[in-house]
């Protein structure tokens, strides 16, 4: 679809608001679920980490790791 001028484009006949509130809305949401993603991952690395240094020193190993050969 070609446009005669920027403001065609724009507009698009009289339904350009639509379609950019839609690109609008859809770039929001994407954006909004890529940030959500983003900190709920280091929530949960951290939140793990948390355990792992708990278990660590409930065991009383201070963080190191055991080999399997318990030497």
């Amino acid at each position: 679809m070609q446009f005669d001028s920027f403001q065609a484009l724009i507009t698009m006949g009289g339904h350009g608001a639509y379609v950019w509130f839609s690109y609008g809305a859809f770039l929001l949401v994407t954006l909004g679920l890529v940030l959500a993603t983003v900190i709920q991952r280091r929530q949960v690395i951290a939140h793990h980490r948390r355990l792992m240094r708990s278990e660590a020193q409930r065991h009383g190993s201070g963080g190191k790791t055991h080999n399997a050969s318990g030497a």
